[in-house]
């Protein structure tokens, strides 16, 4: 009977090498390191493996406060957020305590983690939203992002979907993280060729413009009142023209056919190929 090796999470720490039984090269060497970091600070009288955890807790307390995550203190630290979480509070269902001691490099990592600017509480959305979609358009899921972002994996879906605002936090986190993957392949962090093809397909079918559509039109990601046309056919905008024409101007079907530049045949057929967009005129 064989035993199966568990896949470490990462290759950041020890615990690949001890718990995972991880031998990559630079995993063993920073084993090694380590161990001979120990054995002399061991015959120094030096060595102290760990220390109290309270500053580190104080700490990501005042974080919090100012608005960052655990997700973001993770992003920041190379820290597993799972981890970085239990500094401030117990997970009783995995059955893990609070941690009270930590090592001197863990709490160094933390304790240099400073507030970050003050942002907006709430922000216009669309900017946040638009380079979530680019990101998913070039091949990354939407849970990929979540780490990179800083938030919880689940949270990135919910940001598409939200009301009126994001936190400027977010919008700030997300920015960042745009400009950084924005020209790199997911493949090269980790993401699967199957991901991607789901992530290209989603964003397909809900025809999300993706990087470099936005770099045509300087400032139109954040703004608003700015309908993106990638990926519209000459007749769905036709569609979408005379709808406001006949709507907001109370023109007929001909009348606008006529300020479009088209027969209202062409109209009529575009209503019927896009019918989300089709409206009677007024008698």
């Amino acid at each position: 009977m064989t035993t199966a090796v568990r896949e470490a999470p990462h290759h950041r720490n020890l615990t690949c090498y001890t718990d995972y039984k991880c031998r990559l090269p630079e995993c063993v060497e920073r084993f090694h390191t380590w161990q001979h970091t120990r054995l002399r600070a061991v015959a120094d009288g030096t060595w102290q493996p760990f220390i109290d955890a309270t500053p580190v807790r104080q700490h990501l307390l005042k974080l919090y406060a100012a608005g960052l995550t655990p997700h973001r203190v993770s992003v920041l630290t190379g820290i597993d957020w799972n981890t970085v979480r239990l500094y401030t509070q117990a997970a009783p269902r995995q059955g893990r305590g609070m941690i009270r001691q930590t090592t001197p490099e863990t709490a160094a990592k933390i304790l240099a983690i400073q507030p970050e600017p003050t942002l907006p509480g709430r922000v216009d959305p669309t900017g946040t939203r638009r380079r979530i979609q680019a990101l998913s358009a070039i091949g990354w899921p939407l849970r990929e992002l979540g780490p990179h972002i800083g938030i919880k994996p689940d949270n990135v879906r919910r940001i598409l979907k939200r009301g009126q605002s994001v936190y400027g936090t977010t919008a700030h986190a997300v920015s960042d993280t745009y400009n950084q993957l924005r020209n790199d392949h997911p493949s090269k962090h980790g993401v699967s060729s199957i991901g991607i093809a789901r992530a290209l397909r989603n964003a397909s079918q809900h025809r999300w413009a993706p990087p470099k559509y936005w770099d045509q039109y300087p400032g139109a990601i954040d703004d608003p009142h700015f309908e993106p046309m990638y990926r519209l056919t000459r007749r769905e905008i036709i569609a979408q023209d005379a709808h406001e024409l006949i709507r907001f101007s109370g023109l007929s079907r001909q009348s606008a056919a006529d300020r479009l530049g088209v027969s209202k045949a062409y109209i009529d057929h575009a209503f019927r190929d896009h019918p989300q967009y089709a409206v009677e005129a007024a008698a």
